[in-house]
Order: structure tokens, then sequence, then C-alpha cells
């Protein structure tokens, strides 16, 4: 690859990251982040399974269903930040102590991040290396942390889906 080639890859890239940096900002980064762990998991989730033995297509398609699920509830909280931002911005009879622009779909994406690393320590576990018990906590904390900012915004009864408390227990 001549040096004329690798300068143009290197302006293409720092070009992308600016725009995406001037569109999303922070948030930008999270959402890439997230998608690259999501993808991350899958693939490395995968890999464990055939070290293991247990790699079947119909457990690829399940977690690519479960992905697929991931981004939904993403999709979700983001219209639902949409429509709040919206509300409060056009009925003046309905007001928030602070300025909304956007909380549910952040949140959401740092909890969906959160259990991918977990997800990933757990495949580093598989492939035979060692993860500090620490860590393992302090993901959990965090978790938990995201889990109550979650619950204190949603006040009472704002608690899980009684579906998915119901599929937990299955599992």
């Amino acid at each position: 690859m001549n040096e004329t080639t690798v300068t143009t890859v290197k302006a293409a890239i720092a070009a992308a990251v600016a725009t995406m940096t001037a569109l999303w900002g922070w948030f930008g980064w999270l959402v890439i982040a997230w998608v690259l762990l999501m993808l991350a998991d899958w693939l490395i989730g995968s890999a464990a399974a055939a070290k293991e033995g247990r790699w079947s297509s119909a457990k690829m398609r399940e977690g690519a269903w479960h992905k697929g699920g991931m981004i939904l509830v993403v999709c979700i909280a983001l219209v639902a930040d949409w429509l709040i931002g919206s509300i409060l911005g056009h009925i003046p009879a309905v007001s928030l102590p602070f300025t909304y622009s956007v909380l549910l779909g952040p949140l959401v994406i740092v909890w969906y991040i959160i259990g991918e690393l977990g997800s990933l320590a757990e495949h580093a576990v598989t492939f035979g290396a060692p993860v500090p018990s620490w860590l393992r906590n302090i993901l959990e904390i965090g978790k938990n942390a995201v889990d109550a900012a979650g619950e204190s915004i949603a006040g009472e009864g704002g608690g899980d889906d009684p579906k998915e408390s119901e599929n937990t227990k299955n599992e």
C-alpha cells in the first residue's frame, strides 16, 4: 500500500469520526461501542461454544434474535426519549425541573454495554483466561447502579416487566 493510499484512508476515517461526533456527540460513540460489543459477544460466544463442542446454527440464530431484541428495546427507548422531548417542547403545561434532551436511550444502552462486558468476561473464562472477581463485581455494581437509576426515574411501580420476570424464572 503506498503512502497516498494510507493518507487517504486516514483522512476518510478522520472525516467519518468528525462527522459522527458532530452529528451525535458522545451518544454516537456510546452506540458504536454497544454495537461493537454486541458483535464481539456474538462472535466470541460462538467461538467459545465451538471450543466446548456446543456450537450449533440454531443457537447462532437464537443469539441473533436475542441481539435483534436488544436493538428493538434500544429503539423503543430512543422513540420514548423523542416523544418525551416533543411533549415537553410543545405542550407548555407539561414540564420537568431540568432540561431534557435524552435519558432513556443512553441508560438502556449503558445497561446493555455492561451486560455485554460481563458476557465477554464469561467467554474469557471459557478460553482459560482468569478474570478477576473484582472486575465481575464492578460490572455487577455498575449494572445495579443503572437499574437503580432507571427505577428512581420510573418511581413507584416501575419494576421489571412481569413477563420478563417470569421468563427469567424459567431459565
